[in-house]
């Protein structure tokens, strides 16, 4: 049969009520974002953190996140002549991400930087940053975790301090005095005890060199195995101490650091994570002998701070997802955004995303004031950090699963990317602790911290007398102190954590969303899923603070 013009192959039908592609767009497009920044000292960092927005919203980044979890790295552990190797082969996407993290100072940078707010601006870049790939965070989060720990040992910060401050991503194994920036990570953890690091079995042997010293052992979740050094927890005579661990040792061979295998994970997919094994491997000693968690909790803290700031960005990535779809997509007769239900359910997104937001900067902020010798950002920052560890970590996966769902089926193909931030989700209450270590975490803060609950209760009477469902849950809060438990900690956690946000929000928001927020989350006018927002809330007003503008 030959085919005449009217029986060529056509399309069915026209494409029509899909969105266009969100990309470009501003990621920095945020008033709580921006007025965080500015109200916690870092606002000479405005310009610089709208700049990298638009970065992270362009094509390019949003393309290596795609590119860099599809093709996820690989494990070498032998070269082609069957010498020992360990190397991880990363994507291209993945070193571009990297190297535009790591030159906005989004890793130790920081700690180089006298400027009042530095850390808040690493923040907010985080926030911004955080809308391409999560899984790059990881590295650049225990490199920034790094530095405080190993001023614990003053020879070696001289030594390496001012190559991982470094703004320069410098990949590949070689000597680290050698290279122009390095990047560090982090070994806790081993099989039988998991959080519980004091079971540890990991030992270290001294040798005749003072300071010096040889591990033998396995760790079972060591992220980011192409980092240049580690920080490692094992059982030295004295007790369970911390260790530096280069990968490449100053004479240039490889120290043993045999990876046994990449772990299958269910998000982070771009970022290795993997099982090391120690076995005589060269090790200097990090603070006294027997006080490795003493010495490593410093660490853990910037990293729990950094487990809240991502949690934040995947809050504000999806919303803005949905918040894109919803305006271009039309259901029943009309655009999606203008359906009251649909409102709802983004403006009680808004809420929650905003609230993230607010404390992830307060967060930052008690850091950065912390580390220049405020005792009392210190002593709040001790327990507050802990407790947006455990709510805003916590929220993510639920907010997640909403977001996607605005976008119905649409949203569970991966080709949206919203599969992607749902796998990850869960990854950033887990990491550092899980919800329960961060509860007792709070319970421990309480009972031994010096001014740790004078400092939460100090920043929740700045916000006393500006409403009444707030001062009713301070009330509250103060009556479950005086029966604090293991088995309530999770209670008394969250309404800590609630209760800061809704004090943030009544002292810096816009009146509609402070209310609606206190309605909601402390009133108990809401129900059990995100989209039950009272008919008293402006969503109006809410929504137009929160969804950046249509293009």
């Amino acid at each position: 049969m030959v085919l005449t013009p009217e029986h060529a192959p056509y399309a069915t039908h026209d494409v029509t009520n899909q969105p266009p592609p969100l990309a470009p767009y501003d990621a920095s497009e945020d008033a709580a974002l921006l007025e965080g920044l500015r109200r916690e000292g870092a606002g000479w960092a405005e310009q610089d953190i709208r700049r990298l927005g638009r970065e992270a919203g362009g094509v390019a980044a949003q393309e290596w996140s795609e590119q860099a979890n599809r093709r996820e790295p690989e494990l070498r552990t032998h070269d082609r002549y069957g010498h020992r190797v360990d190397e991880v082969e990363f994507h291209p996407s993945w070193h571009h991400l990297m190297r535009v993290a790591v030159a906005e100072g989004l890793a130790a940078a920081p700690w180089a930087d006298e400027r009042a707010g530095a850390h808040v601006a690493r923040s907010a870049g985080t926030l911004v940053w955080g809308h391409t790939d999560a899984g790059h965070g990881c590295p650049t989060s225990m490199t920034y975790a790094a530095v405080p720990a190993l001023r614990a040992q003053p020879e070696l910060a001289k030594v390496y301090e001012p190559l991982l401050t470094s703004r320069e991503y410098d990949p590949g194994l070689r000597v680290p005095t050698e290279k122009r920036g390095l990047l560090a990570g982090m070994g806790m953890t081993e099989k039988q005890g998991g959080s519980d690091v004091r079971t540890n079995t990991t030992t270290a042997t001294p040798t005749a060199e003072p300071g010096v010293y040889t591990l033998r052992g396995h760790k079972w979740f060591t992220s980011a195995p192409m980092c240049d050094l580690f920080l490692v927890l094992a059982q030295a005579p004295g007790g369970l101490s911390c260790f530096l661990v280069p990968r490449v040792l100053p004479d240039g061979t490889r120290n043993t650091f045999r990876v046994q295998r990449l772990k299958e994970k269910l998000g982070n997919r771009s970022n290795a994570s993997c099982e090391p094994e120690f076995d005589g491997t060269v090790a200097w000693l990090v603070g006294p002998e027997g006080r490795g968690v003493k010495t490593i909790i410093e660490m853990v803290n910037c990293t729990r701070l950094d487990c809240v700031t991502m949690s934040a960005a995947l809050m504000r990535k999806t919303l803005v997802e949905a918040g894109h779809h919803a305006r271009h997509r039309s259901a029943f007769g009309a655009r999606l955004l203008d359906q009251p239900l649909m409102r709802n359910v983004l403006a009680d997104l808004a809420l929650e995303s905003e609230a993230a937001t607010a404390l992830t900067l307060r967060l930052a902020g008690a850091a950065d004031r912390a580390v220049r010798g405020d005792a009392g950002e210190a002593a709040f920052r001790r327990i507050a950090t802990a407790v947006g560890k455990y709510w805003v970590t916590k929220r993510g996966p639920a907010f997640t699963a909403e977001a996607l769902e605005c976008l119905g089926g649409n949203g569970y193909v991966e080709d949206s990317g919203m599969p992607r931030h749902y796998r990850e989700a869960p990854l950033l209450s887990i990491w550092e602790g899980s919800g329960n270590v961060n509860a007792l975490d709070v319970l421990r803060a309480l009972g031994r911290e010096q001014g740790a609950a004078e400092a939460l209760f100090g920043e929740l009477a700045l916000a006393q007398g500006a409403d009444a469902r707030l001062d009713a849950a301070v009330i509250r809060l103060k009556g479950m102190l005086s029966e604090a438990s293991q088995t309530g900690a999770r209670r008394l956690v969250e309404l800590m954590a609630m209760a800061l946000q809704a004090s943030l929000l009544v002292r810096h928001a816009p009146a509609e969303v402070a209310d609606a927020f206190c309605a909601t989350r402390l009133g108990g006018d809401w129900g059990h899923a995100f989209g039950t927002l009272p008919g008293s809330a402006d969503l109006d007003t809410v929504l137009e603070r929160a969804l950046p503008a249509a293009h």
